[in-house]
């Protein structure tokens, strides 16, 4: 046995490489597949890269720029497509693939059909609809993160989150991907809405379902109607970063808020805290301008209205009470202030000479002198200046008194009530009246109310005469 193993010819592993390479090419110079597109890759090269699958198998597909881009659409993950081209090895992984020399769709893939099935069923539900998206938190203080432990995803969104604005975060850690998935993003969905505000855990203020990029398989979790309509009855907001920005899967529109990646999540959760502080200052400067406009404005208005008072000596008596208890305030603070020095000088009298304090002593009281001078002479002018404004008062209220009028020769008539007859009507005859004259009064009767001039008196009257009455206001 072990001569005749010694006969087989010994291929090196390049040569058995080219054999199978050439053997196959042979066989399968020129093929034509149906199947679905799955993790289609677009390089950087132009080239493109994906599987070709049925319910059965997979197989490689390369399609080279030249060819891609002579296609009339964009194939994408999950199309079904029929693909015409050859088959052949890569011995650098030992795999065979097809190189696809033309591409043509052949109507929607089974995964594809599935997904436009329930959105339109979740449609009709209404479970897209705006006006059920609650607004997001403008500066969430917890925030819930569903997604793979281990992955580059939560290590980006805490990073970003480190970055603008450092909150306190949660992480449900689950399956991303794989038959058991989706159960456990609805479950952590709805867990994090089953917490108490004052448990021992506290309940996030948002949530973010997120996951890194990938295949339509690789996604389909997020797909699944359970991990939508967990999303939906989520009271919590709900950001969804799932896979890239051309990634869309059904929780994308069940979400309050869709990211096109994870990082741009951590961005829609939180604010630039240096933002934030700036716009609280650019506020503080603001309000402070604000107030110091309206200050200074409240003080020319309090200016204008007490050059309008009526009454100085109020005004005047006011201000010098006011004077005299800053005054006293002054002398009190100075006195203070003194004691103040005098203990502080007391505390380091061993490094001051007598004369820098003597000299500081009588600075200062010479500054306190000139202030209480200062203050003695704005209270003597502000007194010369009110006692100006009342004696022109009186004088102008000497000049419209009634009793000027009363010199010229003119009578006021009081009934007996003590109210000024002005009209003919309240002269009855055999009526007492009062006649105010400049320098006093006298009692009188009226004889007639309808002639002008009085009649000659027969007899001296015994009556007494009327009862002067008060004098009255005439303001």
């Amino acid at each position: 046995m072990e001569g005749g193993a010694s006969n087989i010819h010994e291929y090196t592993v390049t040569e058995l490489s080219g054999a199978l390479k050439r053997t196959v090419e042979d066989a399968f110079g020129f093929v034509r597949v149906r199947a679905e597109i799955s993790g289609l890759k677009r390089a950087g090269s132009g080239h493109v890269y994906l599987a070709l699958k049925d319910d059965k198998a997979v197989i490689d597909g390369v399609m080279w720029r030249g060819t891609a881009q002579k296609l009339s659409f964009r194939p994408e993950d999950g199309l079904e497509v029929i693909c015409t081209g050859k088959l052949t090895t890569y011995p650098g992984r030992s795999k065979y693939q097809i190189v696809i020399e033309r591409m043509e769709p052949a109507g929607v893939g089974a995964l594809m059909a599935l997904l436009e099935e329930r959105k339109r069923k979740l449609a009709a539900e209404g479970l897209f609809a705006t006006e059920r998206k609650r607004p997001l938190p403008y500066l969430p203080h917890i925030i819930g993160v569903v997604t793979s432990p281990t992955g580059a995803v939560i290590r980006d969104i805490m990073h970003r989150l480190r970055d603008r604005f450092p909150t306190h975060v949660l992480l449900w850690p689950v399956l991303v991907q794989g038959e058991t998935a989706a159960a456990q993003i609805a479950a952590a969905i709805r867990g994090f809405n089953a917490l108490s505000s004052d448990g021992k855990i506290p309940r996030p203020d948002l949530l973010i379902v997120a996951r890194g990029g990938g295949s339509l398989e690789d996604l389909w979790a997020f797909n699944e109607e359970e991990v939508a309509r967990a999303a939906a009855e989520s009271e919590i907001p709900l950001i969804s970063a799932v896979g890239h920005e051309t990634d869309t899967t059904l929780i994308d529109y069940v979400s309050d808020r869709r990211a096109p990646t994870p990082t741009a999540a951590a961005e829609i959760a939180v604010p630039v805290r240096s933002e934030l502080i700036a716009y609280i200052e650019d506020q503080e400067r603001r309000i402070k301008r604000s107030l110091t406009r309206s200050i200074s404005d409240r003080r020319e208005r309090l200016a204008g209205l007490a050059r309008g008072l009526r009454d100085p000596n109020s005004l005047i008596a006011e201000k010098v009470q006011h004077l005299d208890h800053l005054d006293s305030r002054l002398r009190q603070s100075v006195q203070n202030g003194l004691a103040l020095k005098k203990q502080q000088f007391a505390s380091v009298d061993a490094k001051l000479r007598p004369q820098i304090l003597s000299r500081s002593i009588t600075q200062y009281e010479e500054r306190v002198g000139n202030l209480v001078r200062r203050m003695n002479m704005s209270v003597s002018v502000k007194r010369e200046r009110a006692a100006d404004q009342l004696a022109a008062s009186g004088r102008l209220l000497e000049s419209l008194s009634f009793k000027r009028v009363l010199k010229r020769g003119y009578v006021i008539v009081w009934d007996e009530e003590g109210r000024p007859v002005s009209s003919i009507k309240g002269a009855e005859a055999g009526r007492q009246v009062a006649l105010e004259f400049m320098d006093g009064r006298a009692g009188a009767i009226i004889s007639s109310g309808e002639s002008s001039e009085p009649k000659k008196q027969k007899k001296k009257s015994t009556a007494k005469p009327a009862k002067t009455p008060e004098q009255g206001s005439l303001l």
